[in-house]
């Protein structure tokens, strides 16, 4: 009830402190990620939605994506990017010097540079479930009888997707969004482990591994509370989508 979650059974750190910690990596890299997947699944499936061509292989590309675990991806970019045998583009693990000699700015860049590879590993993962569910409603949307009442009035495409369509097709996809939360949290295991980043994922993995129960109760409570706080989020974000939804008691 105080708050204290006591102390860890390996270090004996404040365990509140451990996760405060391990949250200075884990938030930067998964609320990055999750901006970055969330505004390119708009942006692809507003596309997808628009009669084209190159429709059908881009959704081709987007269900094999789907189909791959986030392990391979994380290795296959690892292999590809920062490997001295092919591209050594980005630094393979780490999260850069973090010296007190460096200033803020350069400091920054060097931060940001050794998330690329897991953000884009991140977002790779998460992309193809947002555009398919997004990419469907639209569809059906644009199917509806007030959708070809836009169209007769002499709005185009883009303008029935974004001034009509849209709101209504986001509704089920709030769902899939919210879902971000608790993982901004929770941190993603398997990158960290990958990429060697001290966040929340890697952190819980080893509490886990090494029976450090007050650190382990710690985050699944912290991951928890974000959780029901990701419900409530995405309760009020129906209602701002459609005034017509009215939460009952």
């Amino acid at each position: 009830m105080r708050g204290d979650l006591g102390h860890s059974y390996r270090d004996d750190s404040p365990v509140l402190e451990t996760i405060g910690n391990a949250l200075r990596y884990t938030l930067p890299l998964t609320l990055v990620a999750a901006v970055v997947a969330i505004g390119l699944a708009i942006q692809v499936s507003t596309w997808l939605a628009k009669p084209g061509r190159g429709r059908r292989a881009v959704l081709t590309t987007i269900y094999a994506l789907d189909a791959v675990p986030l392990f391979v991806v994380a290795s296959a970019l690892l292999l590809l990017f920062a490997n001295p045998d092919a591209l050594l583009l980005f630094p393979a693990y780490g999260l850069g010097s973090q010296s007190s000699d460096e200033s803020s700015l350069s400091a920054l860049a060097d931060f940001a540079y050794h998330l690329v590879l897991p953000v884009v590993s991140l977002v790779m993962v998460s992309l193809p479930g947002l555009v398919v569910q997004l990419e469907a409603a639209l569809q059906h949307e644009r199917g509806t009888d007030y959708a070809t009442t836009a169209r007769a009035k002499g709005l185009s495409e883009v303008q029935v997707i974004w001034r009509h369509t849209f709101r209504n097709a986001l509704l089920p996809t709030l769902t899939l969004i919210t879902e971000f939360l608790p993982s901004l949290v929770a941190g993603a295991v398997i990158v960290e482990m990958i990429f060697a980043l001290p966040g929340m994922g890697l952190l819980l993995a080893e509490a886990a591994a090494t029976r450090d129960y007050p650190v382990l109760m710690g985050g699944v409570v912290l991951t928890t509370l974000v959780r029901l706080a990701a419900q409530l989020l995405t309760d009020w974000l129906y209602v701002q989508a459609d005034p017509r939804i009215r939460l009952q008691a």
